[in-house]
């Protein structure tokens, strides 16, 4: 037996060969991302007369392309967590880090733990897709609540107070009622400059534009509020116009951007065989079902449904010691962070529409009035969801 441990850099990686009682095979060195040198590597994997199994760590992004470079020549590759790793390199007493010296400790722990090894399987291209657009969903979302906060702190220097008077009910991304308003009165003085009828005509004709509900009391509570209102940022400024209209632009670029991204994610999602399943859950819909999947991935890669719960990090672990035993724990939020959120927000929304019938809500509501905090409800609720999860997907594939 063989153990390849490999430590995996940006567009390198250090490799070393060992047998059992560390023996080398070969001393470490480095290896490029390039097909030539990979090829040579294969080659050489190949030409070994015994069972090779090669170690990496998963390093973000840095390892994809070795990782899939080795299973396509159909390469033993056990992908370790990095928690796991760096577990094992604090056993020993001598502290130290060089690329070389993981290399040597990956592939250590290769040998010792070569029978518990596990070969890592290529994901459907479906899965990998709805990750990375997943990923990136959430990112524009991060920037979509930043420009959110860049845009109400503008509003409160020239419009104080208007945000709370327009408030956006349409579900259509590209249509918001605030920022559609603001482009065409962007300061308290493009209001009361005008009278208050004068006002009322050109707000029914905006709203008629832009396909509003026409409301004249609405009309007069914003022009009462503009005349009240105190902007501390001058309209004659010349940045005041270009900052507001700044920002409304950005967050209506984002807004077409999260579309865009949902719309390809619901389109992929809707190709595997467990989207139907998952949509028709409670909380879930047409927002949430290819955000979970993204997220999850293929069901068939977890043990059970324990294993999906310590994956999403809500997992509270044992604690004991001698005659004291832990009642009060804590969930490890040692796992996929992005999944914790998504699933909290599937429990929102099935708090605000209070389904009578749903398992996970009637759970939820048993929890609270047992005294538990509304978010300790919410993650025992998620608890539930994950395993009602995995025991529907996983039917679905057995069928």
């Amino acid at each position: 037996m063989i153990s390849i441990g490999i430590d995996v850099s940006k567009e390198k990686s250090t490799v070393c060969i060992l047998k059992p009682y560390g023996e080398l095979v070969r001393s470490p060195y480095e290896i490029a991302h390039t097909e030539t040198e990979l090829s040579e590597f294969v080659s050489m994997i190949q030409d070994f007369d015994d069972e090779i199994k090669v170690v990496m760590e998963a390093t973000g992004n840095y390892h994809l392309a070795l990782l899939s470079f080795l299973k396509e020549n159909e390469i033993f590759v056990a992908v370790i967590n990095p928690l796991v790793m760096k577990k094992y390199a604090n056993i020993t007493l001598r502290k130290g880090k060089t690329d070389k010296q993981d290399a040597i400790r990956i592939a250590n722990y290769g040998l010792d733990n070569w029978f518990r090894l596990t070969d890592y399987e290529v994901r459907e291209d479906v899965y990998t897709q709805l990750r990375i657009l997943g990923r990136q969903y959430a990112h524009y979302i991060k920037l979509r609540i930043d420009s959110k906060l860049s845009l109400t702190n503008m509003l409160d220097y020239t419009m104080p107070g208007i945000k709370t008077m327009l408030q956006n009910q349409s579900k259509n991304p590209e249509k918001d009622k605030l920022n559609d308003f603001i482009e065409e009165f962007w300061h308290y003085d493009n209001i009361t400059k005008k009278s208050k009828k004068q006002f009322i005509n050109s707000y029914n004709n905006w709203a008629k534009k832009k396909g509003y509900r026409k409301s004249e009391s609405k009309a007069i509570k914003i022009y009462t509020l503009a005349k009240e209102g105190i902007p501390t940022l001058s309209s004659n400024a010349p940045s005041t116009k270009m900052l507001v209209l700044e920002a409304v632009r950005v967050l209506r670029e984002i807004d077409k951007t999260l579309a865009m991204i949902l719309s390809q994610m619901q389109e992929l999602a809707r190709s595997l065989k467990e989207y139907s399943v998952i949509h028709e859950m409670g909380g879930v819909g047409d927002i949430f079902a290819p955000r979970l999947i993204a997220e999850i991935g293929d069901i068939r890669r977890f043990r059970g449904g324990k294993s999906l719960i310590a994956y999403a990090g809500i997992d509270a672990p044992a604690y004991q010691s001698g005659k004291f035993t832990g009642n009060r724990r804590r969930i490890s939020k040692r796992g996929s962070a992005l999944l914790r959120k998504t699933g909290f927000e599937v429990m929102n929304c099935l708090k605000i529409h209070k389904p009578k019938n749903d398992t996970v809500y009637l759970f939820m509501l048993k929890k609270e009035s047992e005294g538990k905090a509304s978010k300790v409800a919410k993650m025992a609720g998620l608890n539930k969801f994950l395993r009602i999860y995995y025991a529907r997907v996983k039917e679905v594939y057995k069928q």
